[in-house]
C-alpha cells in the first residue's frame, strides 16, 4: 500500500506514520529528514538545501521531484510506503499521479499546529528550520500550494479527511478504519 500524509507543519504526520509503519510493515519516508539529512552534508546540494529550508521555504518542485523519485528507486520501497511532506504543490502530486493509494490529510488549525510545535521545542531545543519566523512561512506555504492538493486528491477519489486534534490514538484509530485495516 502506498499512503501520503498531508498536514501543516505540527499536524503529527511523523507520528502517525511511523504507527502505520509499524501496523502495516511497510516503511515510512519523510521528505523533511531527507532534506535535513542533505543539509548536513558539506556539498553544493546540501548547502542550497540548508539555506532554503533556514529561510522557511520549500525547496522547488523540481529539486523535490528528483529527490523523491530517487529515494522510491530503492528496494525497501517496492511493496510499499508511507510518505510524508510530499507531494506539497499541485505540480508535484501531477508528478506523483499514480504515486499513491490513500491520501491522508491530518487536519489540525494553525493555533494548535503552533502549540504543538512550541510543546515540541520546548522539550528538545529549537531546530534551524523551527524558528517562529521559518514555522510561519512554512504554514504560509501550506495555505497557498498544499491546500490545491487537497482538492486534487479528493477530486481523484482517494483523499481521506481526519480530525488531527484529537489524541495520537484516537487518530490512528480513524485512519486504519478509514483504511479498513484491523
Amino acid at each position: 500500500m502506498k499512503i501520503v500524509l498531508i498536514g501543516i507543519q505540527g499536524a503529527g504526520k511523523s507520528t502517525q506514520g511511523n504507527l502505520l509503519s509499524k501496523k502495516l510493515s511497510i516503511p515510512y519516508l519523510s521528505t523533511g529528514h531527507i532534506f535535513r539529512e542533505l543539509a548536513k552534508e558539506k556539498t553544493n546540494l546540501g548547502r542550497y538545501v540548508k539555506e532554503v529550508m533556514n529561510a522557511g521555504y520549500l525547496i522547488p518542485d523540481k529539486k523535490t521531484v528528483s529527490i523523491v523519485e530517487e529515494y522510491l528507486k530503492r528496494p525497501e520501497y517496492k511493496n510499499g510506503y508511507i510518505m510524508d511532506g510530499f507531494p506539497r504543490t499541485v505540480a508535484q502530486a501531477e508528478f506523483f499521479n499514480n504515486g499513491a493509494d490513500k491520501v491522508i490529510y491530518l487536519k489540525v488549525s494553525d493555533e494548535e499546529a503552533l502549540k504543538r510545535l512550541s510543546f515540541r521545542n520546548g522539550d528538545n531545543g529549537t531546530r534551524e528550520d523551527e524558528t517562529p519566523s521559518a514555522i510561519a512561512k512554512r504554514i504560509e506555504s501550506f495555505h497557498k500550494l498544499t491546500e490545491p492538493v487537497l482538492d486534487y486528491y479528493r477530486k481523484k477519489g482517494s483523499l481521506i479527511e481526519i480530525d488531527g486534534e484529537k489524541t495520537i490514538e484516537e487518530i490512528h484509530g480513524k485512519i486504519l478504519k478509514k483504511l479498513n485495516i484491523r
